[in-house]
């Protein structure tokens, strides 16, 4: 089974950025990886998603132009960088694996990480 561990999270001000590294073990390229965010009392939901087979890539309207996902199959890793981050972008973030070509929904992800916390406050 896949593994993956978040790393890079931490607390920036409003228009800072960020840099998440999602660390895979067993890294079939069939794998598509997605990026979740959640905040107390409220579900998961994707940021951003790096399909399997053609590292086609798919953002939240909410993200879309401040965050960029990109796929290292040499390193093994996973990255989403965070740039002019806004105080509603405070979440834990979450990277994930399913077998699907691309998947918007938690639940088709088979594995997770452990999350990171990202803060954004002034």
């Amino acid at each position: 089974q896949v593994q993956l561990v978040e790393s890079g999270g931490g607390s920036v001000q409003p228009g800072g950025s960020l840099r998440l590294s999602c660390a895979v073990s067993g890294f079939p390229d069939y794998y598509a990886i997605g990026w979740f965010r959640q905040v107390p009392g409220k579900e998961r939901v994707e940021v951003s998603c790096v399909s399997s087979k053609d590292d086609s890539t798919v953002y939240a309207d909410s993200v879309k132009g401040r965050f960029t996902i990109s796929r290292n199959n040499a390193q093994n890793t996973v990255v989403l960088q965070m740039n002019n981050l806004k105080p509603e972008d405070t979440a834990v973030y979450y990277c994930a694996a399913t077998q699907r070509y691309y998947s918007a929904i938690a639940r088709s992800y088979d594995s997770w990480g452990q999350g990171t916390q990202v803060t954004v406050s002034s």
